[in-house]
């Protein structure tokens, strides 16, 4: 009995407790984004091309280290939630095979406390990695979602890709999810925008911000004053043109007009920090967007908040053991594969948030 009694008490003194807390007289409420890199789960789906991640693939993706890889992931949120004194209310997190490696992650021993719930939906993306939300159903209540396909109807952009490129090209869906947080009505949106490989792709990208832009500015006519939050792995830097023309965000909060967002990392960015790294560059691709209702509700509602001494309002979350202490790599995210060997790290991203007060 004494040993059930120990274990108990541990558990509470590691884990956060997993309702909504209060800093002085304010609510706050942790939301994020997390780019997982490539969580397969080690079974065959012959509806996607995930040979890769399979036993007798190419990475011999085994169970014991896809178990590793959620054991890993686990840590990584429960350090964020011991560093905030909670867990994230919303977590979005791309390259995610299926429900099934999320059902597996949010019941990891670290985070099960969470309760975390899930909004996913399989969509066409070639490799058969797609976005999703995980949600606090004590802190949000889930009403409904979507997931809204990219498609090549923009008035505005002239795309690179015609024919039957352009008919055969597959990519993530964008999750739309609406609910209320704290009694407040939301929108959060989840994107990973096309890659950036062979440095192409603006285009692809700039559609994929206007369609979320264009579903936001319906979202705010149906029902005024929402607020609503974007967050993503854009594979673009707060300054490209994908998120300065097309989901008009801003840098600075007093340029923020009533169809404009915020874009709290473009400082960030300007100061030096960076969510992922690429030839020695410091990048932020994970980035999070609030609109105008978000950033300035009067008081007694939900409104983004700065964090830390610096006045930032968004955190690049940077512990020790998630980056890669010597080698070629020493500095950057510690991964999970390093020139096609696994070498047991967490994710070639770094984890974004911001924190909203009430």
């Amino acid at each position: 009995m004494k040993k059930i009694l120990n274990a108990i008490l541990l558990f509470l003194l590691v884990v956060p407790v997993a309702t909504a807390q209060t800093d002085g007289r304010n609510k706050t409420f942790v939301v994020g984004f997390y780019n997982l890199e490539n969580l397969f789960d080690i079974y065959d789906d012959p509806a996607k091309h995930d040979e890769e991640f399979l036993p007798d693939g190419k990475n011999q993706w085994t169970e014991v280290k896809y178990q590793k890889k959620l054991h890993n992931i686990a840590t990584v949120i429960q350090s964020m939630a011991k560093t905030n004194g909670r867990f994230h209310t919303l977590l979005g997190v791309s390259e995610i095979e299926n429900r099934l490696v999320l059902e597996d992650l949010v019941s990891q021993p670290e985070i099960a406390a969470a309760n975390y719930q899930i909004v996913h939906y399989d969509g066409p993306d070639a490799r058969g990695v797609d976005v999703a939300l995980l949600y606090r159903p004590d802190n949000f209540k889930f009403i409904d979602s979507e997931s809204i396909p990219f498609d090549f109807h923009s008035g505005t952009i002239e795309f690179a890709m015609e024919g039957e490129d352009r008919a055969s090209f597959k990519t993530r869906d964008i999750l739309m999810v609406h609910g209320l947080l704290d009694g407040e009505e939301f929108a959060v949106y989840v994107a990973h925008l096309p890659s950036r490989i062979g440095g192409k792709g603006w285009d692809l990208r700039s559609r994929g911000a206007e369609i979320i832009y264009g579903h936001a500015q319906k979202m705010m006519e149906k029902y005024p004053g929402i607020k609503v939050v974007v967050m993503g792995d854009m594979n673009d830097n707060p300054y490209d043109r994908s998120m300065v023309e097309f989901l008009h965000s801003k840098e600075n909060p007093q340029d923020v007009g009533q169809d404009d967002f915020f874009s709290p990392f473009w400082s960030m960015l300007k100061a030096g920090y960076g969510s992922l790294a690429y030839q020695g560059v410091w990048n932020i691709y994970d980035i999070i967007l609030v609109n105008e209702a978000l950033l300035n509700s009067p008081d007694g509602g939900v409104k983004i908040r700065p964090v830390g001494k610096k006045g930032f309002y968004g955190v690049v979350y940077k512990k020790p053991f998630m980056i890669t202490q010597s080698g070629q790599y020493k500095g950057t995210p510690f991964r999970t594969f390093s020139n096609g060997s696994f070498i047991g790290g967490y994710s070639d991203h770094l984890p974004t948030y911001i924190v909203l007060e009430k």
